[in-house]
């Protein structure tokens, strides 16, 4: 086929998933869509492959293939025009209740010649705390409402009994409605875009640049295996409690190199939990696609050609791999984070140029709502929190952003001030906790917010408070997170990295995330990249002598010397 009309097909579709992301964030009435844009979307081919992605949310982007797959199963022959089908199980859709998938099948003439499907994460889907993120659950039925695949809209029209069921069980009906209609917007566009492709090049065009941008892409990661010296590689990590109990869970992680394929074995990785923080196949094959794309060749396109040369071998009963009815809402933002940690040490025997020191880990998830005493309506705000990314080679960290499978942005305070009952306090960079290297890890931050409604339900859903964010080759940890709720009467509480509790007016919630790990030895690192980091208020007077060994004045202006050389 004429590799140039492969490649104006194959922009066509990134550039329509692309698209779809904005029609959605547009339409869109939470915040936690239109703002931080936790979505993805894509588009499939016409045997439900993969066929393009936009740059979204990683442990979104690789569940979908599951999500749609199994999605689709009982509806062989028995979708129409204008239909879509939506559904949230984890264990049919790959990532946790609050993520709702709208999967559309895209018609020319009788037959359907693609689908466009999308997934949004929805700040409260039910559940016995409000944002369905409950740190302390001990089944899924405590999560939220749980939907297997259903026809939710015909001929193009909302299916209305379906609508009052899902949002019978969910706290905020309206913004639930409006942001599923905003899904059903991008599928449309979608499909739109689909047709217009092929009108102009037609339908069996269409179908064979697909079949040969799968294959292209299937080639260049193998290609990029065989450079790979061929051997098996383990590393291990773990969680630091369960939600439930303070007992720490292994996740175990064997990648073997073969000649133009890699196994990645999770043998030896502990069995699932009564907490919140089991992953289920699709959040772990999510990771497993997340780190080989970035260590290899992010040109490639993402695809179901490119998982082609990777196999994955996951224990059923296990942490990554559970069976119901065990919760799962943490092991998509939390377990999720750890799952990339042991990859990438994985990684760093192996392309150790091409590794960055260990991340926040964490997603910093809160989840706060109650009921307004004005309208007798209920609120919900999720939110995740952003934390320093790991140094790497040749390069400092990135401070206080969203890292490895969240992608998502900043919720703007004063989108959150407008919407909730509550006024943010503090919301600033954290001195001195990106881990010392050669290369500093990048900061955390410090978030506070002060509740105005009479009481509130509080969900966290964290990571490395016990644990923190490590270096390589060298570099020191990152800081680790803290959790607080700090009292009118001036007493403070901290909370655990994984919780439910209540609060009243006047409480404020206290949110530190981690730093990431430094890369290389502190005391290479060049000494006026230290008198600019302790001039911008990234690291302290003390860290600097401490850590680095240098002295700068107390005015943060010059270096007096360093502190192990002779006065």
């Amino acid at each position: 086929m004429d590799p140039i009309t492969v490649e104006v097909l194959k922009g066509a579709l990134t550039y329509t998933t692309e698209e779809m992301g904005i029609a959605l964030r547009n339409s869109a009435y939470s915040p936690n869509i239109k703002e931080r844009m936790d979505f993805s979307c894509t588009l499939f081919d016409h045997k439900r492959r993969l066929a393009a992605q936009a740059e979204h949310i990683p442990v979104h982007l690789g569940s979908m293939q599951l999500a749609v797959q199994n999605g689709l199963q009982g509806f062989e022959g028995k979708m129409d025009e204008g239909d879509m089908i939506l559904l949230n199980d984890p264990y049919i859709s790959g990532t946790h209740l609050p993520d709702l998938t709208l999967i559309c099948p895209i018609f020319f003439g009788n037959e359907i010649v693609a689908y466009s499907a999308n997934k949004a994460h929805h700040s409260d889907v039910g559940g016995k705390a409000p944002g369905s993120m409950a740190g302390d659950a001990t089944e899924i039925y405590q999560e939220g409402i749980i939907i297997p695949p259903v026809k939710f809209v015909k001929n193009n029209v909302i299916d209305r009994e379906i609508a009052d069921i899902v949002l019978s069980n969910v706290r905020t009906p309206e913004v639930r409605l409006g942001d599923l209609r905003a899904q059903m917007a991008a599928n449309l566009l979608g499909k739109r875009r689909i047709l217009e492709v092929i009108d102009r090049y037609d339908a069996r065009t269409l179908c064979r640049a697909v079949e040969e941008i799968m294959d292209y892409s299937e080639q260049r990661v193998k290609a990029k295996i065989k450079e790979m010296p061929k051997r098996t590689y383990t590393a291990q990590d773990c969680l630091e409690n369960t939600g439930t109990s303070n007992r720490r869970v292994k996740i175990k992680v064997a990648v073997t190199i073969e000649p133009d394929s890699l196994l990645i074995d999770y043998t030896g990785t502990d069995e699932q939990v009564e907490g919140p923080v089991n992953a289920v196949l699709g959040v772990t094959l999510s990771g497993v696609y997340y780190v080989l794309r970035c260590l290899t060749d992010p040109s490639i396109p993402m695809n179901e050609g490119s998982t082609r040369p990777i196999r994955v071998h996951v224990p059923e009963g296990s942490l990554m791999n559970p069976v119901p009815p065990a919760p799962v809402a943490g092991g998509n933002v939390e377990t999720s984070q750890r799952n990339v940690d042991v990859l990438l040490k994985v990684f760093a025997q192996l392309i150790p140029e091409k590794v960055c020191a260990a991340c926040q880990g964490t997603m910093n998830n809160v989840a706060v709502g109650g009921t307004d005493l004005m309208t007798g309506k209920q609120w919900t705000f999720y939110e995740t929190i952003a934390g320093g990314f790991g140094g790497r080679r040749d390069m400092d960290g990135v401070n206080a952003v969203h890292s490895h499978m969240t992608n998502t942005m900043n919720t703007p305070i004063e989108a959150i001030e407008t919407t909730y009952p509550i006024r943010f306090l503090k919301y600033e960079l954290r001195p001195d906790s990106g881990g010392p290297g050669r290369w500093r890890g990048g900061v955390g931050l410090e978030r506070s917010w002060k509740l105005l409604a009479p009481s509130a339900v509080l969900s966290v859903l964290g990571e490395r408070t016990k644990t923190p964010p490590w270096g390589l080759y060298g570099g020191k940890s990152g800081a680790k997170g803290e959790y607080f709720i700090m009292k009118p009467n001036g007493k403070r509480l901290r909370l655990k990295s994984k919780c439910t509790v209540n609060i009243e007016k006047g409480d404020v919630f206290i949110v530190r995330t981690p730093g990431g790990g430094g890369y290389g030895n502190p005391l290479k690192r060049k000494t006026d990249l230290v008198l600019r980091d302790v001039s911008d208020g990234l690291v302290s007077l003390e860290s600097a002598k401490k850590d680095y060994k240098v002295i700068v004045d107390p005015h943060r202006t010059k270096i007096i010397q360093r502190s192990d050389e002779k006065l």
